[in-house]
């Protein structure tokens, strides 16, 4: 595979998680105002919503990290590549430290 490939399949792929992420908080955002709805109308005296709100919106968050921080951006590849120079440079130098 060439490298214009393997950057085409990373974009694509890339896409995808920030598609599935905006589906997943466009839905959230969705459903949550119908639970609302239906919570102010069936019992106000009663207010149950928000568990459904905080719980779904922890795993949103959870979802939100992974491709916003993860996968390649927070100890990523990039974060790897520069670790693995930093310790090349050591190793080539005779001062490897292994407190790191």
């Amino acid at each position: 595979m060439n490298e214009q490939d393997e950057r085409y399949r990373e974009a694509r792929s890339r896409v995808n998680e920030l598609r599935s992420f905006y589906r997943n908080l466009l839905t959230y955002l969705m459903i949550n105002v119908v639970i609302v709805i239906i919570n102010l109308v069936t019992s106000p005296d009663r207010l149950w919503f928000y568990w459904v709100t905080i719980f779904w919106g922890i795993g949103l968050l959870f979802h939100a990290m992974t491709v916003f921080l993860g996968k390649g951006r927070l100890l990523g590849r990039e974060w790897e590549e520069k670790q693995i120079n930093k310790i090349m440079a050591r190793q080539d130098s005779g001062t490897e430290d292994k407190t790191d």
